[in-house]
């Protein structure tokens, strides 16, 4: 049996994005998704246009409002812990900006009926990015995931991808209070608990777009701190012990 779907979306000045993205999240074939927005405060009135939103849907958009600019692992972790507490089947993750593809959520999910997480990978046949990526942006991130791959021992291919779907049993597993990292290093850290827990993952190809809309957060310095973050990471977690 396929699991129902909650897509959890961290936003952060991601007005120009939310709309279109929800109503091509609701236009897909994916029976009872339910979508949680983690909003930090946008001075651009993100969060008050979710609000909008979660009355034009009814009762499938839920808003969690933080503080400020919070990062983004603690707005996914703070997410999905909000939903392990209901009786939510499968949890989404993915970006507002349009640089994952909705349209795969319905493959991912599927994919759920065999694994324990579903991981959209960029590195994988199939997988690309964006064509209008500087050659050091490619080079930098295939670089990242080898690096992150090889120190962590991961049987993924796309380590620092941030579109991934979870059953709620495997999320259960990992020590999520124990989560520190942000960024492409959250990634890092999750895809390694996930093995360490002992998830089936599968990887499905993605394209990975440029944002339509809005500017990029992506930076040389947030690359970086993922690529040194594996090994706090190994520290942190080596009492953890491997499951198979």
């Amino acid at each position: 049996m396929v699991p129902q779907l909650t897509v959890v979306i961290p936003t952060y000045n991601e007005a120009e994005n939310l709309p279109k993205l929800l109503s091509v999240l609701f236009s897909l074939p994916i029976a009872g998704l339910n979508i949680l927005i983690v909003d930090d405060n946008s001075p651009d009135g993100t969060g008050e246009l979710a609000d909008e939103l979660a009355c034009k849907y009814a009762d499938c958009v839920q808003v969690m409002h933080r503080a400020g600019k919070l990062g983004l692992g603690t707005a996914y972790t703070s997410g999905f812990l909000r939903l392990l507490e209901g009786n939510t089947q499968a949890i989404a993750q993915m970006d507002a900006d349009f640089s994952h593809p909705p349209e795969k959520l319905v493959e991912m999910q599927e994919c759920l009926r065999h694994h324990d997480a579903v991981f959209g990978s960029r590195y994988i046949h199939g997988g690309k990015v964006d064509e209008r990526w500087p050659l050091w942006r490619k080079s930098l991130s295939a670089f990242g995931n080898a690096y992150a791959r090889t120190i962590l021992r991961l049987p993924v291919r796309d380590t620092t991808g941030g579109f991934r779907v979870w059953r709620r049993e495997a999320l259960s597993r990992i020590p999520l209070d124990k989560v520190k990292s942000n960024g492409y290093a959250f990634q890092v850290e999750m895809a390694y608990l996930a093995h360490r827990t002992g998830c089936s993952i599968c990887e499905v190809p993605i394209y990975f777009a440029d944002r339509l809309w809005g500017r990029s957060k992506m930076s040389f310095h947030i690359q970086i701190e993922a690529a040194l973050g594996v090994w706090r990471m190994l520290y942190r977690y080596r009492d953890l012990k491997a499951q198979v």
